[in-house]
């Protein structure tokens, strides 16, 4: 029965590139000059979390722009970062904590299972640890499930693999 997985999942490594990339322009841009603003990459066991730093709010902007510019050209989609709120750190700078999604969430899951279901489709989708699993009768069903899941989520990039006969 052919079948294919959805997962959500980021290249660490290119995500590593975009930072150091990102902490090269911060330093030699002129309006940063003398200012503390930088990203930094933080492991939490499986979760990856950038943290940024700046002076001011508007500052932070400034690098969270710049931060996702050079990870969308390098092919890391911007969905993929979870902002958390913005926080007081020592002295008069600010920080902000961007997750990086891996994985698809529970909630997402049972969601997307419902839009398959809802469709009418002739596939079925199970939900397996943090990726969905779609099976179906023929490849042409698979292929409008993926159309309809492009269509259909937009709150985090997904990605279609393990496609089988």
């Amino acid at each position: 029965m052919p079948s294919f997985d959805i997962v959500s999942e980021v290249n660490k490594v290119e995500i590593r590139n975009a930072v150091d990339q990102c902490n090269k322009e911060v330093t030699n841009r002129f309006d940063f000059k003398g200012s503390d603003a930088r990203v930094e990459i933080q492991e939490q066991g499986e979760e990856t979390v950038l943290m940024v730093f700046a002076d001011d709010n508007f500052k932070l902007a400034q690098v969270k722009d710049v931060l996702i510019g050079k990870l969308t050209k390098r092919g890391v989609d911007a969905r993929a970062l979870d902002p958390g709120t913005v926080e007081k750190s020592a002295g008069d700078t600010v920080k902000q904590p961007l997750k990086v999604r891996n994985g698809i969430e529970q909630e997402l899951a049972k969601k997307i299972v419902r839009v398959i279901k809802d469709s009418k489709l002739k596939v079925q989708g199970s939900i397996q640890g943090d990726t969905v699993r779609v099976s179906g009768a023929k490849k042409d069903l698979l292929q409008d499930a993926i159309t309809l899941m492009k269509r259909s989520i937009e709150e985090v990039p997904l990605q279609f693999k393990n496609f089988r006969d």
